[in-house]
């Protein structure tokens, strides 16, 4: 069994439809959801949780004791200091081990004595991961853990992430608007804009289905349509094409991999047809 599949998922609030979404979280691997700020990513995220109830559709997912959820901000009390998260939250988690918990608040190098509101963000963020990574669980929810922290917290977190990945059976839907940290990490990417789904596959099959286009402002009208992001310029033009439609393009037409983070982007923009 998967430990997170969303069928038919749709929740509306004023101004803003999510879904229909059908997504699979694969076990054993990473998913990433990226999406822009405001696409919908923490909605689709506190649905899964049963945080939000969807106004249609069915969500299917492991028992709440085997998920870690990593959120932007520590959720906890905030003159708790980080043992004292531990021993409150222990009681909730029959697999709980803190030997792992005050081993993983030395390597994130937390001091157990300091409260949750003296943190800084990139230690609240390992804060929640100790916990998620000390209580046995199987599914790993995070919801823009990056966003914010300097290059050194955000390098630490993901090792956090890669370490829990060393059990097969583990998984993690990663939600981020930081592709480079997917690039890292992710196995599976899932992109979400405007509360669409637009692609969900393999990071591999995503990049290799689109490239980056840079042609001549005489071969533009031909394929106009076919381009998404389309930029002109003096030298001429440039957009994202589906892999297969880029064969009958021109010799001077330069036609590269594009990255994840030009993948998202040019999605996101339906293509011109003016």
């Amino acid at each position: 069994m998967n430990p997170l599949e969303l069928r038919g998922i749709t929740k509306t609030y004023d101004g803003f439809t999510l879904g229909p979404i059908d997504l699979v979280v694969p076990r054993g691997y990473v998913m990433g959801l990226v999406g822009a700020n405001g696409a919908g990513k923490t909605t689709l995220i506190k649905t899964s949780l049963g945080m939000v109830l969807p106004d249609a559709g069915t969500v299917a997912v492991v028992g709440h004791d085997r998920i870690g959820v990593v959120h932007d901000q520590p959720a906890y009390v905030a003159d708790w200091t980080a043992v004292l998260v531990g021993r409150a939250l222990a009681p909730f988690y029959p697999a709980w081990d803190q030997s792992r918990f005050d081993g993983l608040l030395a390597w994130a190098g937390i001091d157990p004595g300091k409260k949750v509101k003296e943190l800084s963000r990139g230690m609240g963020m390992k804060l929640q991961l100790a916990v998620a990574l000390s209580h046995g669980a199987e599914l790993l929810i995070l919801d823009e853990p990056t966003s914010g922290l300097d290059p050194l917290a955000r390098s630490q977190l993901l090792d956090m992430v890669a370490e829990f990945m060393t059990e097969e059976s583990h998984t993690v839907l990663f939600s981020t608007h930081i592709t480079t940290d997917l690039e890292k990490v992710a196995d599976y990417v899932t992109v979400i804009h405007e509360g669409r789904l637009l692609a969900s596959t393999t990071r591999d099959e995503l990049t290799e289905e689109w490239r980056m286009v840079h042609g001549a402002a005489s071969e533009l009208d031909a394929v106009r349509p076919l381009v998404r992001g389309l930029r002109q310029h003096a030298r001429g033009w440039e957009g994202l094409m589906a892999t297969p439609d880029t064969v009958a393009l021109g010799r001077g037409t330069v036609v590269e991999q594009p990255t994840l983070e030009e993948i998202v982007v040019h999605l996101a923009k339906e293509p011109s047809h003016v």
